[in-house]
């Protein structure tokens, strides 16, 4: 067991057999919170179907229209639509992406505002976005807000991880993810970890 804050979510999550075969790869995963949380949420829905390489070639040049610097919304906004899709978005990301700005300005996306927010209140705010859905609040309450009890049970890395592992019937998506929803509950409130490690054992399996 990892010597470190790590050893809890470690120990508890090994209580899983068949996750305990994978928990001992992984011992170094961390979860923290960033700034900029609207900025975060256009990163992620430009980011979207696409390679983590092609990602980040889009992201830079998003960036490279206000000269390096992260832009507030209000300038996200004003950017014109083609200026956006220039850089190699889709119309409709271009769409989502300005309407999480707006949104922003509208009922202020404030950093700490949503610290204090509960994940269902993070999800109740979100939402009525057009463009964001349950996926992509998901992302943002673990890799924006650092929480550590949140299950992505509509992500297909973390569909074909557990498939694998505890050897599920994939053919029944319906009848899959109430058995996934049933074998996450017992690793919470650390699922986030768990699913970190079930991507990386994808990955790398």
């Amino acid at each position: 067991m990892p010597a470190t804050k790590n050893a809890v979510y470690f120990e508890h999550l090994s209580k899983d057999k068949k996750l305990a075969k994978i928990v001992s790869l992984f011992p170094d995963l961390k979860l923290k919170r960033h700034k900029n949380i609207c900025l975060h949420l256009c990163a992620s829905i430009m980011s979207q179907q696409l390679s983590t390489k092609v990602a980040q070639v889009i992201y830079k040049r998003f960036l490279e229209l206000y000269d390096g610097e992260e832009p507030t919304p209000q300038q996200i906004v004003s950017t014109p639509f083609e200026k956006l899709r220039g850089i190699g978005l889709s119309n409709a990301k271009v769409n989502y992406i300005q309407n999480v700005a707006q949104y922003a300005i509208d009922h202020g996306m404030d950093d700490k505002k949503l610290y204090k927010m509960s994940d269902e209140e993070v999800m109740d705010f979100l939402l009525p976005i057009k463009g964001v859905g349950r996926w992509t609040v998901e992302m943002q309450l673990m890799f924006a807000l650092g929480r550590e009890d949140v299950f992505a049970v509509d992500d297909l890395g973390i569909q074909q991880g557990m498939i694998h592992l505890y050897k599920l019937d994939p053919a029944d998506k319906k009848a899959l993810k109430e058995k996934m929803l049933k074998i996450s509950a017992k690793w919470s409130p650390y699922r986030t970890y768990a699913c970190m490690m079930l991507w990386r054992y994808k990955d790398e399996k």
